[in-house]
């Protein structure tokens, strides 16, 4: 795990910009804070921060191949490199290193862009070919590893942070209100230009090639349920287990300790369960529902592990989280990631790399959500327009009774009901709270695109789809990346792998989800290595008390303050804010989330961009 930075320039003027590598690799030294190198020739420049986990005493880079004429940069792991490796030597490659980095290198020689479709882990790279004076960048299929870019008028950029980026001597540090717009729906930044204008992220499963000033982006991966209706539901068992423990041994490959995130919850109860490993860190809040570290302590002793554990008070969550903010690229307003910032802190302190178990929910149907189409199923029956018309005339009744809201969902189809896990602000309501709304982009019109990929498959399978493509690289795996490297931790993720997917891809729909059970299949596999309380329980996310402490005096002022800052008017109408914020205060509902997701996104704004 690490972290890169570069640039091209025209020809003869790559040597100019050496110094100002070296501060955008600085901004980043907490992604690898072992080692650094960098590259620089007459065109291009590539920088380099090293957390050294495989090929400890030989995998410096940027590598070069025999005559230096490819240089790469990566972050990640390879899990296959040894496979690679060896295919590569049969054809004679000759490698000086064993580090998996040099797969890369000899892999673009011998294959080009297929590489790409070789590659099993996590991973994003930057391939300078000098003879061809040509650039490749891509990232993994899942979007476990973070890359950016930008172009100004001479040169490409491009890093693992946009902090990086912004230390460039040519790119304007200018904030992009479009994705304002999509953040308050969406809860997290889901457009491909970040908040950053002009600098946008690589998406997961592309790769951009870069030649004579000009570049272009292209897809080299796509999901795909592909379902076959013989698998019985044993086999599906079977199947999950087989791969998993195939993808927890590779994921373990590591030439320093390996620990565990230990939740309470199955998926990474199943991992540490299964992994063998020495030690796992656990973390929970001081409110009764909110800490989960009784349950991962029964789980520890269970399977034989040691536990460390942390009870994070209110007052070091709100200390916190202004830093990290600052820390952020853009605003992450999931409240879990602060608790991640901390789990990852705990564990940091003991170990280079975990095992944790994001990605499970997507590919198997874990959450509680996508039972909602077996729910709606009998207003199917129902004529879509007189589904549509009780819809309309129960959205103007004053009165609420048991069922209307089961009423009001089942007029909307799944494309215009569901974008997502989190549907924070919806668009006539983001039109109202904004100063200056820009009406470009709204939830559906993202989400379209994606949801046209699979318009012959069931709702439940539409919505794994359209988490796999927003959500889990939004949101997830964002968070993840940010918060462990903060601390300089490497998070792998056994559950998002290449074959564990092609798995997952095959298995019907009724053995994931049925009106009673998420994820039906891969409990049943998890209860062959835990106790059923762990493995039958539902889903319920990190549960943090944001309900609660908005409803204390302390957080409620220290929240309202910043929502009527001079930051909030420039973007908002603040009465209609104070308004959310005192409706849940008195507790007439629940506008915690609402609340929350334009209270982090000012006090990223306030770090980043100060008025």
């Amino acid at each position: 795990m690490c972290g890169f930075t570069g640039y091209i320039a025209k020809e003869g003027m790559g040597t100019q910009y050496k110094e100002n590598l070296t501060e955008m690799m600085n901004t980043i030294i907490h992604r690898g804070p072992d080692d650094e190198g960098v590259f620089v020739d007459d065109m291009a420049g590539l920088g380099f921060r090293r957390l050294s986990i495989i090929g400890i005493t030989n995998g410096k880079q940027p590598m070069e191949n025999e005559d230096g004429s490819i240089v790469v940069t990566f972050n990640g792991e390879i899990y296959n490199y040894q496979e690679i490796k060896a295919d590569l030597v049969e054809k004679g490659h000759i490698f000086k290193t064993d580090a998996d980095t040099e797969v890369l290198v000899h892999g673009y020689e011998e294959y080009g862009i297929d590489l790409l479709q070789k590659l099993r882990g996590m991973y994003a790279f930057a391939i300078w070919n000098r003879a061809e004076k040509e650039m490749l960048i891509a990232r993994d299929i899942f979007g476990i590893k973070p890359l950016f870019y930008t172009r100004t008028d001479n040169e490409f950029v491009f890093g693992s942070e946009i902090k990086s980026i912004l230390k460039f001597p040519t790119v304007k540090k200018l904030f992009n209100p479009e994705a304002l717009e999509s953040y308050l729906s969406f809860q997290y930044s889901v457009l491909e230009e970040t908040f950053y204008k002009g600098i946008y992220r690589l998406m997961p499963a592309h790769y951009l090639l870069w030649k004579d000033g000009k570049y272009e982006v292209k897809r080299y991966y796509s999901p795909e349920f592909k379902e076959d209706d013989s698998i019985t539901f044993d086999e599906a068992v079977k199947k999950v287990n087989d791969v998993m423990k195939d993808s927890i041994e590779a994921h373990k490959i590591s030439d320093t300790e390996v620990g565990g995130f230990l939740s309470g919850g199955v998926d990474s109860s199943y991992i540490v369960a299964r992994s063998n490993l020495d030690k796992t860190f656990s973390v929970g809040f001081d409110y009764p529902k909110c800490n989960e570290i009784p349950l991962a302590k029964t789980l520890s002793d269970y399977v034989g592990v040691k536990n460390k554990s942390k009870l994070i008070t209110t007052e070091e969550y709100f200390e916190e989280f202004p830093k990290i903010m600052n820390h952020t690229d853009e605003p992450l307003s999931d409240p879990s990631c602060i608790a991640l910032y901390f789990l990852c802190k705990l564990a940091s302190e003991q170990v280079k790399v975990v095992l944790s178990g994001e990605g499970s929910d997507e590919l198997f149907g874990g959450y509680n959500i996508y039972k909602s189409p077996i729910a709606l199923q009998p207003m199917k029956a129902v004529p879509r327009p007189v589904r549509r018309g009780i819809r309309k005339v129960l959205k103007k009744l004053p009165v609420n009774f048991k069922g209307k809201n089961y009423l009001i969902r089942a007029g909307l189809d799944l494309e215009e009901r569901y974008i997502g896990n989190a549907y924070i602000f919806q668009t006539e309501e983001v039109y109202k709270m904004l100063k200056r709304p820009i009406k470009k982009h709204t939830p559906m019109s993202i989400t379209k695109p994606i949801y046209d990929r699979v318009k012959d498959k069931d709702d439940i399978t539409k919505m794994q789809y359209l988490d796999i493509n927003t959500w889990l690289w939004g949101d997830i795996l964002n968070k993840a990346d940010t918060m462990s490297m903060a601390h300089s931790l490497e998070v792998r993720v056994p559950f998002l792998d290449k074959e564990v997917a092609k798995v997952a891809f095959s298995i019907p729909v009724r053995h994931r989800v049925d009106k009673n059970e998420t994820k039906r299949y891969f409990r049943k596999a998890a209860n062959e290595f835990m106790p059923d309380i762990t493995a039958e329980r539902k889903k319920l996310g990190f549960p943090i008390p944001v309900r609660n402490w908005l409803r204390e005096d302390e957080y409620y002022n220290m929240v309202k303050n910043t929502l009527t800052s001079k930051e909030a008017m420039k973007f908002f109408n603040t009465d209609y804010l104070v308004g959310l914020l005192d409706m849940h205060y008195n507790n007439k509902c629940d506008n915690s989330r609402k609340i929350w997701t334009v209270y982090a996104f000012l006090v990223w704004y306030q770090k980043h961009f100060k008025i």
